[in-house]
């Protein structure tokens, strides 16, 4: 008989199950959203926007491991806001970079290279419990799992030479949280930084990995405007 077998099932699954890392993307300063605080901070029923995504990601799975990426101009805001709002959960905090690759690579640091880890941007408080869990679970057997959605809109490819309407149905939206293998992403983050990597799915992707897309959640935006911040408002009522 398996040892395992003897063990209360709570148990089992925790010991069976890789540990479940999570990167919150907060080094942002919100110019586009013309407010003295960063975006993430703004408040939605009086609590920051970055407070109700890490509440989404608590719901899904409350052994959690937060590293939260902070820009260093904000650490000290970050503490006394906890404090404030009595907001305890397991984290640890790291000074973010001038791009958000630098960000993340530093947050990279703190992750075990034996975990599954999701990386996620700190204005997205509207991701659904089972966008989380969907990706986590499907990057223990794929080792990525990024959420994607199908494009609404008509989209055009234009250049100095071209104009022409795209295959809508060929193209996707996509969101975070974005999960991966914890050690493949930190090897894929060993590289330089290069602007076309827009994504950590793209900086993986650079690295010669498969991007394996899952359903994501058509509310998941990411509040980078006025009008975004009037849509959450609505919809975390």
């Amino acid at each position: 008989m398996d040892p395992l077998d003897l063990l209360p099932l709570g148990l089992k699954k925790k010991i069976m199950e890789p540990n479940h890392y999570v990167i919150i993307v907060a080094g942002g300063v919100g110019k586009r959203m013309n407010s003295p605080l960063p975006k993430q901070f703004i408040k939605i029923n009086e609590k920051p926007i970055i407070f109700h995504t890490i509440e989404r990601f608590l719901e899904a799975d409350s052994s959690i491991e937060f590293i939260i990426s902070l820009h260093p101009d904000y650490i000290e805001y970050w503490e006394e806001l906890i404090q404030l709002h009595n907001f305890k959960f397991n984290h640890k905090t790291v000074k973010g970079g001038n791009e958000r690759f630098y960000s993340v690579k530093n947050a990279l640091e703190l992750v075990p290279r034996n975990a599954i880890v999701g990386i996620h941007d700190s204005v997205r408080p509207l991701v659904s419990l089972g966008t989380i869990t969907r990706c986590f679970k499907e990057a223990q057997t794929h080792f990525s799992a990024i959420p994607v959605e199908d494009s609404v809109n008509s989209l055009r490819y234009i250049t100095e030479h071209r104009n022409e309407i795209l295959d809508r149905s060929l193209v996707k939206q996509v969101q975070t949280p974005q999960y991966f293998n914890s050690k493949l992403i930190k090897e894929s983050y060993n590289k330089d930084f290069s602007r076309k990597c827009t994504d950590d799915a793209s900086v993986f992707e650079a690295s010669g990995h498969d991007i394996h897309p899952v359903k994501g959640n058509p509310e998941n935006i990411k509040i980078t405007s006025p009008i975004d911040l009037i849509v959450a408002k609505e919809l975390l009522r």
